[in-house]
């Protein structure tokens, strides 16, 4: 049983400092903002294509 809960606490610890690792290397180089900015171009042609109904 002790086995087992070292063994899971090990992964538990292994994850959550793969996932803070990931996370400060998005935040380090603003890679959200940068994919934000890469897609805005798309999102803008597909949001202009949408039909306003603009009575008022």
């Amino acid at each position: 049983m002790k086995k087992f809960l070292l063994k899971t606490l090990l992964y538990v610890l292994t994850g959550g400092l793969a996932f803070f690792v990931v996370t400060f290397t998005v935040y380090f180089f603003n890679l959200d903002m940068k994919l934000t900015s890469s897609l805005e171009p798309l999102l803008l042609k597909w949001y202009d294509r949408i039909p306003r109904n603009q009575h008022l």
